[in-house]
């Protein structure tokens, strides 16, 4: 065994601990930019450790770095915090189609392959494929490009269930002689790449965070594929490590909203309005950025609840703002974060990380429940389904059994909205109803800044 191999994989095991301690670090909102950096130089290493020991031609691997790196560099500069799960599902979709790809390649350039990797080529290209399309579906569905509602299509099980079937078949028909079924391969990615649209399709844009985690796990299992294709050890722990952490959030994001992984991906979830807590529920009671105002100014403790609406109004900064003014006046403060508030796992965190509130204050559902009965105001901050009583209490409510932030508990709630609309799940909020709750109408980052104005006048 040579010098050059055991230096090359002690580099790959330095570059797989990286990985590890990244996505340990990344459990924290205090230690997740650090983690992310380490995960990040971990995979720098395994790059030009790889390039250094297979003897390429640098020009075009140096343009490609170049190329991505530009593109990288002016998205990250120019894309706004709330339209990160749009770039988080584009980049699912790029490394599974570059896994795809890279599989592809390989069978070019070495046609007689073992079953073996002729199965691992033919995974590699169907999950990549997969994960191509199927992102760029969520892609649409996150920016409004296509409708986010779940668009469903008469058979559409008996076709995907076709597809998957055909898949199957195909994989085991080109393993058994790849090198003289190069059509079959092809034939494989076509159906890939329409699996991808036909599977992600039906879901509902409410179910989105659940997609984006299932699709970066496919990313990671495409490429743990295509490293067994190439026979490159770091490419098949990366893959295995975000394979199976994608695997587990997604488990998380199920447990969130009570729902399994398969009533997500098969039931069209938000295709129509459902059942259960329709139709008025008594009589709303309107408040002024004054009255709201004297409610948090006489507060001793406020729960600021974001949801999707603040991401789409932009008001991360100026909810900080307010929360600033009121630890000022000598109030506690916190932020009520619901796993598959937004849409993406983690969007809420990141909103709130971007306008530097403290990591802190950031409280999850399961601590910030017990506390609810002594919290004097929960501001509501278009957050819908995730504060409705109905989950608790209707038991033909669609989202009847899911856990929520139990907002209704607190002494006086808060909701900004601009009008009545139902949430997601089509129902109507009998939080918005109810004796100890005051309805603030308005874009919520208007209507923020309204009451930072009366703060700042009363002072």
């Amino acid at each position: 065994m040579s010098s050059s191999f055991l230096a090359i994989n002690f580099a790959y095991v330095i570059s797989a601990g990286m990985f590890i301690f990244g996505l340990k670090m990344l459990s924290s909102p205090a230690t997740a930019r650090r983690g992310n950096l380490i995960s990040a130089l971990g995979m720098l290493l395994a790059i030009v450790v790889t390039l250094f020991s297979q003897g390429l031609d640098y020009k075009w691997i140096v343009l490609g770095i170049v190329i991505g790196a530009t593109i990288g560099l002016i998205a990250a500069y120019k894309v706004e915090m709330t339209s990160m799960p749009e770039m988080v599902a584009l980049f699912n979709g790029f490394g599974g189609i570059a896994s795809m790809l890279l599989a592809w390649s390989e069978y070019h350039q070495n046609p007689q392959m073992s079953v073996f990797i002729g199965i691992v080529a033919s995974l590699s290209a169907f999950i990549g494929g997969v994960t191509f399309s199927g992102s760029m579906i969520a892609f649409g569905k996150l920016s409004e490009k296509i409708p986010g509602k779940a668009i469903l299509f008469k058979g559409q099980h008996i076709i995907n269930g076709a597809i998957l079937v055909v898949a199957l078949l195909s994989t085991v028909f080109f393993a058994s002689n790849a090198e003289s079924l190069y059509w079959v391969y092809v034939l494989l990615i076509i159906i890939a790449l329409v699996f991808g649209v036909t599977s992600v399709i039906p879901i509902g844009g409410a179910d989105m965070p659940v997609v984006i985690s299932l699709l970066n796990s496919y990313s990671g299992l495409a490429a743990c594929a295509a490293g067994f294709v190439i026979n490159n050890n770091i490419l098949i722990v990366a893959g295995a490590l975000v394979g199976a952490s994608g695997i587990i959030l997604t488990r998380i994001m199920c447990k969130a909203m009570n729902r399994s992984l398969a009533n997500v991906l098969f039931s069209g979830f938000g295709a129509k309005v459902q059942a259960g807590g329709d139709g008025p529920q008594g009589e709303i009671k309107p408040a002024s950025a004054e009255d709201v105002y004297y409610i948090l100014e006489a507060a001793d403790s406020v729960a600021f609840v974001p949801g999707y609406g603040l991401a789409v109004a932009q008001a991360q900064h100026v909810t900080r703002e307010l929360g600033d003014l009121l630890e000022q006046n000598g109030t506690e403060v916190m932020y009520a974060i619901h796993p598959v508030a937004g849409r993406m796992p983690g969007h809420m965190n990141v909103l709130l990380a971007e306008a530097n509130v403290p990591y802190d204050q950031l409280i999850e559902m399961d601590d910030i429940n017990p506390r609810m009965d002594s919290i004097d105001v929960c501001v509501v901050i278009g957050a819908n389904d995730v504060v409705n009583p109905a989950a608790l209490t209707d038991e033909n409510s669609s989202i009847y059994g899911m856990p929520i932030i139990e907002v209704h508990r607190a002494k006086t709630v808060i909701v900004l909205k601009r009008s009545m609309s139902p949430g997601f799940a089509g129902i109507q909020n009998a939080l918005f109803f109810m004796e100890n709750t005051r309805m603030y109408f308005g874009d919520a980052k208007a209507s923020i800044q309204a009451l930072v104005a009366e703060f700042k006048g009363g002072n």
